[in-house]
């Protein structure tokens, strides 16, 4: 939980970008271009966390405090087709389904914003299913060869193998939308990281 933070900082505008209830934190898109971070305490009104409610609010430092309402309506954002991770709504589910959604539903989406729970999700699923495949593939390597002589062909790696070429396209689409929510473009992979 983020902690309110009782010191000025510059009065601004912007809209919310993503709350996550469960978690209470969310960000909102400063008409600087900054993303700032905020938490439920840090609303001094019941304001609307619905993605795009225009605010005001006090920066400092990357965090959002003392959010209102804005009084004047939202001017409508560019006419950019909207893709469709950028299009659901920002609720938590099961870890499995957003390995199917990131496998079926996203598998070569490149635009919008994935979550640091997809992307887990999508990475720790994808060791167990490939886990499986392997011991799998052992397993039918010894009924062929039979279980008594060590394995002589290789045949059961095959399903392995498909699974990690099917998985190339959707775990870059995944990286690409997790630099998207994190503020980078995603040719930061090839930067070198600075401390």
């Amino acid at each position: 939980m983020l902690r309110r933070r009782n010191a000025g900082g510059k009065a601004t505008r912007g809209t919310v970008y993503h709350y996550d209830e469960d978690q209470d934190y969310g960000y909102v898109d400063g008409v600087d271009g900054k993303r700032y971070i905020f938490g439920r305490g840090d609303l001094r009104q019941d304001v609307s966390l619905a993605r795009g409610t225009l605010v005001e609010f006090r920066a400092d430092d990357g965090t959002a405090h003392d959010i209102v309402a804005a009084s004047t309506p939202r001017r409508d954002r560019s006419k950019r087709p909207v893709h469709s991770a950028e299009r659901r709504p920002a609720q938590s589910i099961g870890l499995w389904a957003y390995f199917g959604r990131a496998m079926i539903a996203d598998y070569g989406n490149f635009n919008g914003h994935a979550r640091r729970k997809e992307f887990w999700a999508f990475y720790n699923c994808s060791i167990v299913v490939l886990v499986a495949l392997s011991g799998f593939g052992i397993l039918l390597n010894l009924a062929i060869s039979g279980f008594g002589n060590a394995p002589r062909t290789s045949i059961g790696y095959v399903p392995a193998l498909l699974f990690v070429l099917a998985m190339i396209l959707p775990l870059i689409a995944l990286i690409v939308r997790r630099l998207h929510n994190i503020g980078l473009p995603w040719f930061a992979l090839r930067q070198p990281w600075v401390a």
